[in-house]
């Protein structure tokens, strides 16, 4: 088979000397899975799938849990046992990097990955809240209340000056869309500072990540291998998985139907996949298959990485068309039930029993069922994986810092936007209302100072005014007493000054 044509994965173990498992580019957007036990090479598989889907043209996004994928940007050194390995597959190993680019989150170990509040939506955003039904139903009433008033929701705090606009009027909006419990918007908000001290503030503003900066070539026609650094990121797995849903969601809703192409557009690689689904409300497993579902004729093909399928349900698990199986332990009878799942998701092999070959894996090694030219899933085969022509391990700082340094998409999203949208416009409105209460207060004030003014002066023009001018007989009358008095009081002198003289 041509290596236009298939992923060369690794040779089948038999007694012809095996046969080469390639999977088809053409059969590529029909998903797959990529499981098996902590150690067992599931990050070396997927290293080798990116970079050969890089090196046939097609971009790839993966997330790096655990640092070891970042090794895929520097070109390969191999040892002698990888040596070993290439020659008993009789591959010639040459040593290449593919062309990389790297995200976080957090805007440390990559460029910066946003989105804004509006884009991730009331359902994944309950989910990284981990809030209850009620409580996601006030969200999404919030969210309809900023739809339908204009508020650009962006970041965190639009979130938060929101939720108290709604809390302030919750009696209004509740006679509108359903009863708004205090309660309910206290709660969200305790959750909001949760996810905030754990450094998700950082996700949510502007500019947002524009999925044409994924879906990327290089000068020489080989994809865009786009590296997401989730170490961190793992610490709060919710927003991992949403985050990673959500970036999905936006890919089958912007991309244009495209039907069965020759090779994808986009391959997506969704490390620690059992984080998506743990504890999901029927609502979010329900989006989950959709995407899934409908996300192929897009062009898109998606590959979930897990330590075991049975950690992906059902619904999911048929639609995975391509499937490496590494190594399983069963120890306990839950391990065991999960062996007999994995093994039964395979087209059963007459040369072997699956289930006891998946115990029986060494590191490398993997048993290995793809699609064929017709779509039929070939017999389960037990593969020796090759080796990758990357680096197997982290690459230095000094080496992820010089891969930045050439990104496509240096300076586009490292500053930060902090464009006019839900929080000023709601601090707006409320001082716009405080001044205008002053205002009011101020006139009210005045109207009742007029009003009094106007009071007392009504009641002194009521009472009669004091005369200035005496008439004639108050004259007489006052003249007469004044005389009267005198007279009397000089009787009063010579009465006292005889009786003092006879004395």
């Amino acid at each position: 088979m041509s290596e236009t044509a298939g992923l060369f994965l690794g040779l089948a173990q038999d007694a012809s000397g095996g046969a080469a498992q390639n999977l088809l580019f053409k059969r590529a957007n029909r998903h797959g899975v990529v499981a098996g036990a902590t150690g067992t090479g599931k990050t070396v598989t997927l290293q080798i799938m990116a970079q050969g889907f890089s090196d046939a043209g097609v971009p790839v996004f993966c997330a790096d849990v655990k640092g070891d994928l970042s090794g895929i940007s520097q070109p390969g050194s191999p040892n002698e046992k990888l040596l070993a390995r290439a020659a008993q597959l009789g591959l010639t190993l040459e040593p290449k990097a593919a062309p990389t680019v790297f995200w976080d989150l957090y805007g440390q170990k990559g460029h910066p990955v946003r989105a804004t509040v509006s884009e991730i939506g009331p359902l994944l955003l309950s989910r990284m809240l981990d809030l209850n039904e009620v409580q996601e139903g006030v969200l999404t009433i919030a969210f309809h209340v900023a739809d339908q008033e204009g508020l650009l929701l962006l970041d965190l705090d639009d979130l938060r000056s929101l939720l108290a606009y709604v809390a302030e009027n919750a009696e209004t909006i509740g006679k509108r869309y359903g009863h708004v419990a205090p309660a309910s918007v206290a709660a969200i908000q305790r959750a909001l500072l949760q996810l905030e001290t754990q450094g998700g503030k950082a996700f949510f503003g502007e500019p947002a990540l524009r999925l044409e900066d994924l879906v990327r070539t290089d000068l020489s026609g080989r994809g865009q291998v786009n590296v997401l650094a989730a170490d961190r990121l793992m610490n709060s797995p919710r927003v991992y998985a949403a985050f990673l849903l959500w970036l999905l969601s936006e890919l089958f809703e912007q991309l244009p139907e495209i039907g069965d192409p020759d090779k994808p557009r986009l391959v997506f690689f969704f490390d620690e996949a059992h984080l998506l689904f743990n504890d999901a409300p029927k609502p979010l497993l329900e989006k989950i298959e959709q995407v899934v579902r409908l996300i192929r004729s897009k062009g898109v093909g998606v590959y979930f990485v897990t330590q075991n399928p049975a950690d992906i349900p059902d619904t999911v698990l048929a639609q995975l068309g391509n499937r490496v199986q590494h190594a399983l332990r069963a120890y306990t009878p839950s391990e065991q039930r999960g062996l007999k799942a994995a093994a039964d998701s395979f087209r059963a092999n007459p040369g072997f029993d699956t289930a006891e070959a998946i115990q029986a894996l060494g590191v490398g090694e993997a048993v290995v069922s793809v699609l064929d030219e017709k779509g039929a899933p070939t017999v389960a085969a037990r593969t020796l994986i090759r080796p990758p022509a990357s680096r197997l391990g982290p690459a230095t700082e000094a080496e992820r810092q010089a891969v930045m340094a050439q990104s496509p998409v240096r300076g586009v999203y490292d500053t930060a936007l902090d464009r006019e949208s839900a929080d000023e416009v709601l601090a707006a409105r409320a001082a716009a209302s405080t001044q205008a209460e002053a205002a009011e207060a101020a006139r009210a004030t005045e109207a009742k100072i007029a009003e009094r003014q106007a009071r007392d002066a009504a009641k002194a023009e009521a009472r009669p005014r004091a005369r200035t001018r005496e008439t004639p007989m108050e004259a007489l009358t006052k003249s007469v007493l004044r005389t009267a008095g005198s007279a009397i009081t000089r009787e009063i002198l010579r009465g006292v000054l005889g009786s003092m003289r006879r004395r």
